[in-house]
């Protein structure tokens, strides 16, 4: 059994605390990014995981295969080349004030990549499952490219395809999203999408919704996630659905349609210290249950726990274990001190 992801990896600045950018002197130092996020969490699971991506052959992009090295995912296909690492600023957020994201990733070392320089012969072979988001396809023209010639080539050698749609309109538009993204989505087995991403990227809105509001219509969703099935046809469509009360407070749970069924999962309440890389930590947990041959509400409950768990960690990763996802799917969620 072995995962293969795709994407960039980027240094994290943070000011301390829920500071905001223009009260800080320093900056806390950690790495993530969405699909270096989903080989962390299944390599922490028992999985092998193989990340691919470029970071530039100095002491920054060392220290960045370093930091994956130490989760024990596999480094050997990250080419060494280009002149920086991307970096994204994170401003938490506190009560009624959002969090904000500031990226500086323009002329990274993968947004340079070419499509010669991935062999995928190579790197998919022994491989059961590929991972990308659509971060990877909108960072650059080269890398829309390389985003589907990889799928193509994985669905081609039968591997399963997991896809985290992930729309950020600091990165592209809405028409370059639907055009790249459908492309990708004619080989993609799992759709994993939020709230928004399907509106934005598909203009298919479910409605009676409001996000901004915390208005969720659970019923909309369904019809949404059967579109989309219908759409591309997929093996299955898992959706997060978020309730946000403040910064700190929100709900969460999603649903999955197969083609016969939607499932939904328990409802969390949680209280957040972090919640970048909740969509990355579902989508491993739905990765995990499927290559375990769990049921699909197995592997839901699974995939919302973990995630759950995510906005309690400090940092992109999702360093948790099988047993600690299985204690909250099993009703363990009073936080009561272990001993």
């Amino acid at each position: 059994m072995k995962v293969i992801t795709f994407g960039e990896i980027m240094l994290r600045l943070s000011p301390e605390g829920y500071k905001r950018f223009i009260q800080s002197d320093k900056f806390n130092v950690t790495y993530g990014g969405s699909e270096a996020n989903v080989a962390i969490s299944l390599s922490n699971y028992g999985i092998p995981v193989e990340f691919v991506t470029k970071v530039p052959n100095n002491e920054i992009g060392q220290s960045a295969i370093n930091i994956l090295r130490s989760y024990n995912v596999g480094t050997r296909h990250i080419i060494k080349e280009g002149e920086r690492l991307g970096i994204y600023y994170l401003e938490k957020g506190a009560s009624q004030r959002p969090s904000k994201v500031i990226y500086d990733r323009k002329n990274s070392a993968i947004s340079k990549s070419n499509i010669n320089e991935f062999d995928w012969d190579e790197i998919f072979n022994g491989a059961n499952c590929f991972h990308i988001s659509g971060i990877t396809p909108a960072l650059s023209k080269n890398l829309a490219n390389i985003s589907i010639a990889a799928c193509k080539k994985a669905k081609e050698q039968g591997l399963l395809v997991s896809c985290d749609l992930n729309y950020r309109n600091k990165l592209w538009a809405r028409k370059e999203a639907n055009r790249v993204m459908s492309e990708i989505m004619k080989y993609v087995d799992v759709c994993v999408a939020n709230e928004e991403d399907i509106e934005k990227v598909f203009n298919i809105k479910a409605e009676n919704t409001d996000v901004e509001k915390g208005k969720l219509n659970i019923e909309s969703y369904e019809s949404v996630a059967k579109q989309i099935y219908e759409k591309f046809d997929c093996q299955i469509v898992a959706c997060t659905l978020r309730t946000s009360l403040s910064a700190n407070d929100n709900k969460w749970m999603s649903l999955a349609y197969d083609g016969e069924k939607t499932l939904q999962s328990k409802e969390y309440n949680i209280h957040i210290v972090d919640r970048v890389g909740a969509g990355d930590s579902f989508s491993a947990g739905l990765i995990y249950g499927l290559l375990n041959k769990m049921s699909l509400e197995e592997t839901l409950e699974f995939a919302t726990a973990a995630s759950c768990l995510k906005h309690s960690i400090e940092g992109d990763f999702n360093i948790v274990t099988v047993d600690e996802v299985n204690n909250l799917v099993e009703g363990n969620a009073s936080g009561r001190v272990q001993r």
